[in-house]
């Protein structure tokens, strides 16, 4: 009772998909899970300039695909697709076999948990006011249609002796509901004084509609057994 969760682990499966999609024998199995891995370091830390989102992985049989998600699509398509072919050729070269890759474009980042946490990051980096930053970007959620937001820092905050948590939320966040559609995302702003992690819940709604119950119409024929 009263532990944490993963918002995104708790529900995949359910209303979330999983990020890695392929099935494996028991002998090939640790090594695609450390080369997914490697995959997402590779190109958070080369390709991290572009927004991305989230990065799906797709074996079948000897094919392997990684789908990026990204808020500048652009800057990992380039021109002609060349930016693309780039990358598929890098990742080749880490993993060792051929590889495609697939750039998605993310509609609205301002909504999106891991491009927010990413945001916030960069704004303590820039030694702006932890409580203003966390303030204003929730805000600007609730303002682009989210019904609910947290945001929570934790480390060293404004070079503090000892490190403490601070969060703030704004709205609805029924967590424990699991057709809750809830968006997350972490990431670590590196400072001066030390590293502070940050994370972002945003509630967008419910995944599945009520169904609406038929009322019976007077004079029509009982059904069987009523």
């Amino acid at each position: 009772m009263g532990q944490k969760i993963n918002p995104i682990g708790f529900r995949v499966g359910i209303t979330e998909t999983w990020r890695s999609r392929w099935y494996a024998t028991k002998k090939n199995f640790g090594d695609w899970l450390v080369e997914d891995q490697k995959i997402r370091k590779f190109v958070k830390s080369e390709y991290g300039f572009a927004g991305i989102s989230r990065m799906d992985i797709e074996r079948i049989g000897e094919k392997l695909r990684v789908i990026i998600t990204a808020a500048r699509p652009g800057l990992l398509i380039g021109k002609k697709g060349a930016k693309v072919d780039k990358i598929s050729e890098d990742i080749g070269l880490l993993v060792g076999r051929v590889v495609d890759v697939d750039v998605k474009d993310l509609e609205t980042p301002e909504l999106d948990a891991q491009i927010v946490s990413e945001a916030i990051g960069e704004q303590l980096g820039k030694r702006a006011p932890y409580r203003r930053t966390m303030r204003r970007y929730a805000e600007m959620i609730l303002d682009l249609g989210a019904k609910g937001v947290k945001i929570q820092c934790k480390g060293r905050l404004a070079g503090a002796e000892i490190a403490r948590s601070e969060h703030l939320v704004l709205g609805r966040l029924p967590l424990t509901t699991l057709r809750a559609e809830i968006n997350y995302g972490i990431s670590t702003a590196i400072i001066t004084k030390g590293t502070i992690g940050i994370k972002v819940w945003i509630y967008k709604g419910e995944r599945f509609v009520e169904k609406k119950v038929l009322k019976p119409v007077e004079g029509a024929p009982a059904a069987p057994g009523a």
